[in-house]
């Protein structure tokens, strides 16, 4: 069985009302899984923000040349004459 470490927060009333919200929803079982599944999404999130900034860094400082992209050009054109509209 996985070992489940216990979190424990406050939050106001709204915050409360829109997760019961979320349950009531069919979104979440309960406001633990309401918690967990934020959590998930919080951590997938800044991991796809971080990952996507590091690509973007990686263009930043070496930018692609035309000779570098011109072959993705030529290959889109040939894809379109060969479509038989």
């Amino acid at each position: 069985a996985v070992r489940m470490t216990q979190l424990v927060t406050r939050i106001d009333a709204e915050l409360a009302r829109s997760v019961d919200r979320l349950i009531a929803d069919g979104v979440a079982e309960s406001r633990s899984d309401a918690v967990r599944k934020g959590l998930h999404a919080l951590i997938d999130q800044t991991r796809r923000r971080s990952t996507a900034d590091a690509i973007i860094a990686g263009y930043t400082g070496r930018p692609q040349t035309d000779e570098e992209v011109a072959w993705a050009d030529e290959a889109t054109l040939r894809m379109i004459a060969e479509e038989p509209w």
